[in-house]
């Protein structure tokens, strides 16, 4: 249709072409293991609790964004194609237009001020991303560490056990959003599988407290609470020293 033909613009630099950090940029891939989820927040958390200049590329579609309203301040659309944001420090980029494959997410901007760390917020189904070519796909394959993030439910741990498997490559760690291990539901904690398990046996697995407002409200200009940043620092300490190579040691 007509108006289906004007939301959808090419996006701009042209995507699916091969992306390199810059020098000294590290890169920590952030994938949800289902919709709303709580990816993006989790993405915010690490930049901010990451003691280095950081930013979060949101890969998702402008219709799926999460950052819309996170920003403290906004910086308007980027000759790169995203449209930008500043929060306490951290650059946030989100798409400008509608995506509707991974291989039209553009690649990350040249940044225009020193950033040691990138941290993508994925956005896409982890089956597609590890399906299709473009630079998602060798970002999260080549990556440190890969973030999953899922809820303390039971199809929650279903699809995260799922995306541990697709992942047997890339070293992995875990945000689960919900009470400690201990206090799940009986028939969450069955639903928790081998792999899930090996990962919260490594010290892998790290609970995120829920916040019911945060829930309720979405990310927005307030402060995450501390129990998010610090559950965040917990997840940043597995990330090994840069330099080294943790690649393949999946539980």
């Amino acid at each position: 249709s007509g108006a289906t033909s004007a939301l959808h613009q090419p996006p701009s630099p042209p995507a699916g072409q091969a992306w390199e950090p810059g020098p000294g940029e590290r890169v920590l891939p952030v994938i949800g293991c289902a919709g709303s989820c709580g990816a993006t927040t989790i993405s915010v958390a690490l930049a901010g609790a990451a003691a280095m200049p950081a930013r979060v590329v949101e890969c998702s579609s402008v219709t799926a964004s999460g950052l819309a309203a996170a920003s403290t301040a906004e910086l308007g659309l980027h000759e790169s194609g995203w449209t930008r944001g500043t929060r306490d420090g951290i650059l946030l980029e989100r798409a400008s237009n509608v995506l509707v494959s991974v291989q039209e997410v553009p690649t990350p901007s040249v940044p225009d001020r020193p950033i040691a760390l990138t941290v993508l917020d994925i956005g896409w189904e982890i089956g597609q991303v590890l399906t299709t070519p473009g630079w998602l796909v060798g970002q999260v394959r080549g990556a440190d560490l890969v973030v999953l993030v899922a809820t303390a439910t039971v199809p929650g741990l279903r699809r995260l056990e799922s995306a541990l498997d697709l992942l047997s490559g890339p070293s992995t760690c875990a945000a689960v959003i919900g009470p400690r291990p201990k206090k799940w539901p009986r028939p969450v904690g069955y639903s928790a599988g081998p792999r899930t398990r090996a990962l919260e046996a490594a010290g892998r697995l790290v609970d995120v407290p829920e916040d019911r407002a945060l829930a309720i409200t979405g990310l927005d200009p307030t402060p995450l609470p501390a129990s998010l940043l610090y559950a965040a620092a917990t997840l940043l300490r597995v990330l090994p020293p840069a330099g080294t190579t943790m690649k393949g040691d999946t539980p």
